[in-house]
């Protein structure tokens, strides 16, 4: 018997997927009809379940409410243009998800719990995978600690869940993003690199004040000088400057190793770009910008996929761009859709097959 056939099923009774507008999703507002859920405890996983989507019970001491243990991933599935579904690099969330839960003392998750009981919910839930173009199944694996005690220490017990919303665009529009010059996402040292709730419970009060000065979102700087750039809120940020490729360099350990990310280096050095990871300050990009040599900007994630940026905003500098003239943002977005919608050979074996 194969792993899939050892996951218990229980069907929702009916189901929601005819009462959604499928051309009208947002993001993440819409749930499938089932989840997959799993414990660990007496130091084992267990053999992972999926129910129907629903509240969950917890006691009021559980311990990632109070210590904050808790980490997640995001994926996407889509609907090749054969009518095949398909998951974009999991392998890569799992491997991120388990360094995660490394730097938070959170035990490792399986890669049969992972991967194949993600492609076991998929399967179940393959109507929900939306046809429209620039839309996909969100997949969102996440681990919390669940013991029932107050005391600082790694949770004893926990629970792995994947839920799952079909999406469409997250940003509809190019952005426009504040540099942030008070508040840091990450140090040295510090939980940077991880996934972590409390990277993003962080990152909410510094969004909110520059939402309401008209920005869409902020792009952080090293929190020594604030004056290298790091990453934006909720994606990993690229730079055209004279033809070169420049995003902020991972080794320092304070910025998310975006999956995407890695699927836009390597698409665009496969293309005869020249990429380069390195620390790139704030007025380097201010002077490029003044000599008409820094002519695109955009974000990569799974949740955006490739956004394009308008506006870059610092102190009395205001950069502004054309995104409707950008052609390397497009171009590389347009290879990776090719490849995840199955029009080009996916030479890298980054699509895994949902069946």
């Amino acid at each position: 018997m194969g792993f899939m056939e050892t996951i218990k099923v229980t069907k929702a009774q009916t189901s929601k997927l005819h009462s959604v507008d499928f051309k009208n999703l947002g993001f993440g507002k819409v749930f499938t009809d089932h989840m997959l859920i799993a414990d660990y405890k007496d130091g084992h996983w267990q053999t992972p379940e999926i129910i129907p989507y629903g509240p969950i019970c917890f006691d009021p001491s559980m311990a990632t409410l109070h210590y904050g243990q808790s980490i997640f991933e995001g994926v996407k599935a889509f609907r090749m243009q054969d009518g095949r579904s398909a998951i974009f690099r999991p392998i890569e969330n799992f491997k991120r998800f388990n360094r995660s839960a490394y730097r938070m003392e959170m035990p490792d998750v399986t890669e049969e719990i992972f991967i194949e009981g993600m492609r076991k919910l998929l399967q179940i839930e393959d109507q929900w995978i939306p046809h429209e173009l620039e839309h996909a199944l969100y997949i969102r694996p996440f681990m919390f600690g669940i013991s029932e005690r107050l005391g600082v220490m790694p949770s004893a017990t926990y629970k792995f869940i994947i839920i799952l919303s079909p999406v469409g665009p997250y940003y509809s529009a190019p952005m426009r993003i504040q540099v942030e010059e008070k508040y840091v996402r990450a140090v040295e040292g510090g939980i940077g690199r991880a996934k972590t709730a409390g990277n993003y419970a962080a990152s909410l009060h510094p969004f909110a004040v520059a939402n309401k000065n008209g920005f869409d979102q902020v792009l952080w700087t090293d929190a020594h000088e604030h004056k290298y750039v790091q990453e934006c809120g909720t994606i990993n940020i690229f730079f055209l400057v004279d033809g070169r490729l420049i995003t902020p360099s991972l080794e320092q350990g304070t910025i998310l190793e975006g999956v995407t990310r890695d699927s836009v280096i390597k698409v665009a050095r496969e293309m005869g770009v020249t990429v380069e990871e390195r620390h790139i300050s704030i007025l380097e990009l201010i002077e490029a910008h003044k000599a008409g040599v820094f002519t695109e900007a955009f974000g990569s994630g799974t949740a955006a996929t490739i956004s394009k940026v308008q506006e870059i905003k610092y102190k009395e500098h205001s950069l502004q761009f054309e995104p409707l003239q950008f052609k390397l943002a497009d171009t590389i977005k347009a290879k990776l859709t090719a490849i995840r919608d199955g029009l080009e050979p996916d030479t890298h074996g980054w699509m895994l097959p949902v069946f």
